[in-house]
């Protein structure tokens, strides 16, 4: 019988090294594994709890939100344009054509996202706390909004509560990205929301070099009562949204401004030499009121007037309602803005 041949000793001393050596490599392995998942699952944590300091007061969230609410005007598309379906959100109440409370860009989002029947609070008359409390929101977004501080604390009630930044209804649409999405936990996806944004906005005004270094005035005129006129001022979404179309307003303008904090002037028709510096004029209006403004003895002294550079947005159409804009009415209604104000500025010209 063949006597089997023993394995030399220095042969089982390697591979008895060898197999350690492996363990050891595939538990240090596991180890730094574990280690890099412990440290992925700190940083998360670490996130959280997140503190927003605004207007009225200071917000705490102390999770990623999973239901979200928005009410007033745009912060829904906000949400949406980071591809969260509120489940519950305020109808706007100007510039809509049916009887939905969604204006275009809002239910062209609402669809791409495969929401068919969205919770629209009809609060145009004064928020729906029942309604707000009812969908069960983690977060309630308010970046863009007029509520008070007694408005804050009863929602604060219901859940966190990221309101303005710094006075009621004098938020731009950065500035409604920026807190909304932080209030959302989304900081990152919000940041990049806003250079895809700028950057679309970069590219049209590309084909409207006119625009550039123009001066101009949001003005609100009223054909019952021409004594007085209504101006939105810089701080207003849509004073500042002018000016980040490559505008600014006349310093003759400025200089009446008393409150820093206030989106809205009232000027009187008798010193309505303030705008006679402004190259355009932009608000709210039609044909009809053009026609009467020309004609009255003060305001048809106004050179903009005179020569026809104005840019007024006819009620109850979408573009009336971009001039709050945000990035979803921003996408849909530039073409036609800049359209409408490059017209207007070309007549200066003529």
């Amino acid at each position: 019988m063949q006597k089997k041949r023993k394995m030399p000793f220095i042969v089982i001393l390697l591979f008895s090294v060898m197999a350690i050596l492996s363990l050891v490599g595939c538990s240090s392995q596991s180890s730094s594994e574990s280690d890099k998942m412990k440290s992925a699952s700190s940083k998360v944590d670490s996130e959280y709890p997140i503190k927003i300091k605004h207007a009225l007061g200071e917000t705490t969230i102390k999770s990623k939100p999973k239901r979200v609410v928005t009410i007033q005007w745009g912060n829904q598309d906000i949400a949406l344009a980071l591809g969260v379906v509120p489940v519950g959100f305020s109808a706007a109440n100007f510039g809509v054509q049916d009887d939905s409370g969604l204006l275009p860009w809002t239910a062209e989002k609402l669809e791409e996202l495969d929401e068919k029947k969205p919770n629209v609070f009809q609060d145009t008359d004064g928020l729906d706390f029942e309604a707000i409390s009812d969908a069960e929101p983690d977060v309630i977004l308010a970046a863009y909004s007029g509520i008070t501080q007694e408005d804050y604390d009863t929602l604060s009630e219901i859940a966190p509560v990221v309101a303005y930044p710094k006075a009621p209804w004098a938020t731009t649409w950065r500035e409604q990205v920026e807190w909304n999405a932080a209030g959302m936990g989304m900081k990152e996806e919000g940041a990049q929301l806003i250079k895809d944004t700028e950057d679309m906005i970069k590219e049209k005004l590309s084909k409207y070099p006119q625009i550039e270094g123009k001066k101009v005035v949001w003005v609100n005129f009223s054909a019952n009562d021409l004594s007085k006129l209504h101006i939105y001022t810089p701080i207003d979404s849509r004073g500042a949204f002018l000016q980040e179309l490559g505008m600014e307003y006349p310093k003759s303008v400025i200089e009446q401004i008393k409150d820093p904090n206030s989106y809205s002037l009232e000027l009187s028709a008798e010193n309505v030499e303030a705008l006679y510096d402004a190259d355009l004029i932009v608000g709210y209006g039609n044909d009809d009121l053009y026609n009467t403004i020309k004609a009255d003895p003060l305001l048809g002294k106004i050179p903009a007037i005179k020569r026809g550079s104005v840019a007024f947005i006819e009620s109850d159409t979408p573009l009336v309602a971009a001039g709050t804009p945000t990035p979803l009415s921003i996408k849909y209604t530039i073409d036609e803005y800049l359209e409408l104000i490059g017209g207007a500025i070309d007549k200066k010209n003529e």
